[in-house]
């Protein structure tokens, strides 16, 4: 094992000329069914008491018969559309057969020769405004391990997770940086989450990553060989991705620098030192003596099941994010934001629904949500799930009435943005806080023409100045008033009066 390498992106930066990145991903997925995969027990473990969400079947209990769970067959068939993949018309379950506590068959069902998806594809966009596709070899259903807990010495069991669906989705050796793998782990959590079957979060294990990562030279490539892939595991966030590939890989190039030979493992991710560790040998298919279930029959997926499931799919992001710019003028980095979670995507999809389609509109309500709501959502500590749009206590038509209300004069953009946070903070109409608070702009003349006649009387020399010639004195004398009549002045109205005060 080589001491810790403390810049690997600056490994990988120096040998980029020799050696290729090469990254395949498996991510699991657990699906939100009610129930799990094979037994009618509750598939929520989160939170409940170790063992209490177990029957027979998922206890692995002899004699105990399990039955597929339609939902979560319809989970992955909507998955796989959604990934363009080729849904096989029969699918097998098979049994994989490996022995640790966290397994009380002995064995995981699974799907092996015979999976539901194929032949598919995720597009992903690189930071040089290119895109790249990764190819999805597969994505199969397979049952959830449960828990191993180590206390004082002792490893206790939990099994309410045993037997949870799981989506399985393996991708080509396709990807080629940290950056690639990190933003094909992010457009496919955007796929999950708008499809609603799986929560994306990783911090609960809802979804979990395992990349291979080898290395290879650039002759080797061009030649179509590979190098010897390592695997690894415990990851629980993008960011720990990005930097155990970035890790691995570097890790890699320096044995080979060495004159060494990398070894087939699986290594584990020490977040706390940011570096693979050894867990153990890997294991290969044959060790798992993988055979069909004999107690479950082959899954026959006729056409009509298919196009059934497919009625039910949503717009998806991409889809989005084109409509958006083509149809609403919003600019590419604004529409990317906005898809990039489906309840964002829906709140201003009901605001522009509710201020109107003229040219414009749209994208003043896109700016208005990804920068001023961003901003409340993110001061508030929940603007790294951007989901939370949806519980805040504005709604998308309460949005609308606001700029409404700028657009009509009856306030200004400044005061707009006070009227958003008490919004924000209480869930009042804006018209009800304008009028509560006394915030509409001030269009009487009268009223105006003191305030200036006031500032002026305080600024004699400025007023000397400006009528000698210093012309930039007037935004001094703008800013004043406003303070004068608590922002609440009409702009035009204002510059309009004061220019005819100053020069009259």
């Amino acid at each position: 094992m080589t001491d810790r390498i403390r810049d690997p992106a600056a490994v990988l930066e120096a040998y980029r000329h020799r050696y290729q990145v090469v990254v395949g991903m498996e991510v699991h997925a657990q699906l939100l069914t009610q129930s799990k995969m094979f037994c009618g027990c509750p598939a929520d473990y989160q939170g409940a008491p170790p063992n209490t969400h177990t029957c027979p079947v998922c206890l692995g209990m002899p004699g105990a018969l399990p039955v597929a769970n339609r939902a979560a067959v319809e989970a992955t068939i909507k998955t796989g559309l959604a990934l363009n993949c080729q849904i096989q018309p029969l699918a097998v379950f098979a049994r994989k057969n490996y022995h640790y506590p966290d397994l009380p068959k002995g064995y995981q069902i699974s799907q092996y020769e015979y999976p539901l998806c194929r032949d598919g594809w995720v597009e992903i966009e690189l930071d040089t405004g290119e895109s790249k596709r990764i190819r999805i070899h597969r994505a199969h259903l397979e049952e959830d391990t449960g828990k191993n807990l180590h206390v004082d010495g002792h490893t206790l069991v939990d099994l309410n997770r045993a037997g949870v669906p799981l989506l399985e989705i393996v991708t080509e050796a396709d990807i080629h940086s940290p950056d690639e793998a990190y933003a094909f782990l992010t457009k496919l959590r955007t796929l999950l989450r708008y499809l609603e079957v799986n929560s994306g979060d990783m911090e609960k294990g809802a979804l979990r990553c395992e990349p291979n990562i080898s290395v290879r030279t650039w002759e080797q490539a061009a030649r179509g060989e590979f190098g010897t892939k390592v695997e690894v595991k415990n990851l629980n966030s993008f960011r720990a991705v990005r930097n155990a590939i970035a890790y691995e890989a570097a890790r890699q190039i320096q044995i080979l620098e060495a004159g060494g030979a990398v070894e087939q493992v699986n290594m584990g991710w020490d977040e706390a030192r940011q570096r693979t560790v050894l867990q153990r040998t890997k294991e290969t298919s044959e060790d798992y003596r993988y055979f069909p279930d004999p107690d479950l029959p082959p899954l026959e997926v006729r056409r009509e099941w298919v196009d059934a499931v497919a009625a039910t799919l949503p717009e998806l992001p991409d889809a989005k994010r084109r409509r958006y710019q083509a149809e609403w003028g919003i600019r590419a980095v604004d529409a990317r934001t906005l898809t990039e979670e489906r309840q964002v995507a829906e709140f201003f999809e009901a605001a522009v629904a509710a201020y109107g389609t003229q040219e414009g509109r749209p994208q003043r309500v896109a700016h208005w949500i990804t920068g001023e709501l961003f901003r409340l959502l993110y001061a508030e500590g929940t603007g790294q799930d951007l989901r939370q749009i949806a519980e805040t206590k504005i709604r998308p038509e309460q949005l609308a009435a606001l700029l409404r209300l700028v657009d009509e004069k009856v306030i200004n953009l400044n005061t707009a943005k006070k009227v958003l946070e008490a919004m924000y903070a209480t869930g009042d109409a804006p018209q009800a806080i304008v009028e509560r608070e006394g915030l509409a702009l001030v269009q009487d003349t009268d009223v105006i023409d003191r305030a200036i006649q006031e500032v002026l009387a305080r600024h004699p020399e400025e007023v000397v100045r400006y009528r000698a010639g210093e012309e930039k004195l007037l935004g001094f004398f703008m800013g004043q008033v406003m303070r004068a009549t608590r922002g609440q002045a009409d702009p035009q109205t204002l510059r309009r009066r004061l220019v005819e005060k100053l020069t009259g």
